[in-house]
């Protein structure tokens, strides 16, 4: 990585959508001497966006895409068809186009006719904080970043969207939109849900004495319930974009959740110590496969 720093790119990219996501990737390329192109659509954003060093310039207009090698949607997933139906026409012949929505299969099906060069991208990072102030440098270091080219893909797209990859030095992962689709329910689409649910539930109530346990349980939370229930905190909107732009796996992600917690309610009210025993043991085990 140290050679890649000491020789100057000269490849220029231009970003659309300067929030977090998009503001950390600009960045990181402007660090490894990467020009960077930066579009939104309020001009204070993108005032800021160049006094803080994330964009060399930017615009609320796409002319200055022409010049951009590789151009990365960074803009909400219920946008990204619109927005790319917009950029293309500035874009010049040869250029990429990625996006980094967290669902792949109906935008890789909506953009990869519109565009020869497009190839879906997801950098698996972020917080919980948005905007362009949010943005944060080494962002994507050791995080995942998922490709998902199809039999249309053309290697050239795929090699240039790897470059991009090894600058910021993320983990390159390769899978077909629908398999990555199922992948993220599992773990991150499913959880805001079932988080949510979690939240719901400490709040619910239907008299004065629950009224109380949950004053007093509002007193009592710490970390069991801030990491549990963080997920379900986050932005509504996300959520929401979330379970309609992933529709079919988030529905069999949670069809499966409720299975497993049905198992442990049957366990539980038949005092059936031994299975429910053996099911937390079954999650101890496997909890360390996907977290360290």
């Amino acid at each position: 990585m140290e050679k890649l720093l000491e020789k100057p790119l000269n490849m220029q990219v231009g970003i659309v959508g300067l929030g977090s996501i998009g503001g950390s990737l600009g960045y990181d390329l402007r660090d490894r001497h990467c020009r960077v192109i930066g579009v939104s659509r309020k001009q204070s954003t993108c005032d800021r966006a160049v006094d803080l060093g994330i964009a060399d310039e930017a615009s609320c207009t796409f002319d200055g895409l022409k010049s951009a090698d590789l151009v990365i949607l960074c803009t909400p997933i219920g946008k990204l068809e619109a927005i790319a139906q917009q950029v293309i026409p500035h874009l010049n012949p040869d250029a990429v186009l990625t996006d980094v929505g967290s669902v792949k299969g109906p935008i890789v099906e909506a953009i990869e006719p519109l565009w020869t060069n497009f190839v879906g991208g997801h950098p698996m990072a972020g917080t919980h904080q948005s905007g362009v102030d949010a943005a944060q440098r080494s962002l994507f270091v050791d995080r995942p970043y998922v490709i998902t080219p199809t039999e249309k893909t053309q290697p050239g797209a795929i090699a240039k969207l790897d470059q991009l990859i090894t600058l910021i030095q993320a983990k390159r992962y390769e899978c077909g939109p629908e398999i990555h689709d199922q992948a993220v329910a599992r773990i991150s689409h499913g959880p805001v849900m079932i988080s949510s649910a979690l939240v719901s539930m400490a709040i619910a109530q239907q008299s004065p004495e629950e009224a109380a346990v949950v004053s007093l349980a509002k007193q009592l939370a710490s970390s069991g319930f801030r990491d549990t229930s963080r997920v379900g905190g986050g932005n509504p909107e996300l959520g929401l974009m979330m379970a309609q732009y992933n529709q079919a796996a988030m529905i069999q992600c949670l069809h499966q959740y409720r299975q497993e917690l049905d198992g442990a309610i049957a366990a539980i009210e038949s005092e059936n110590w031994e299975a429910l025993n053996q099911w937390l043991i079954k999650t101890q085990n496997a909890r360390p496969s996907f977290v360290d």
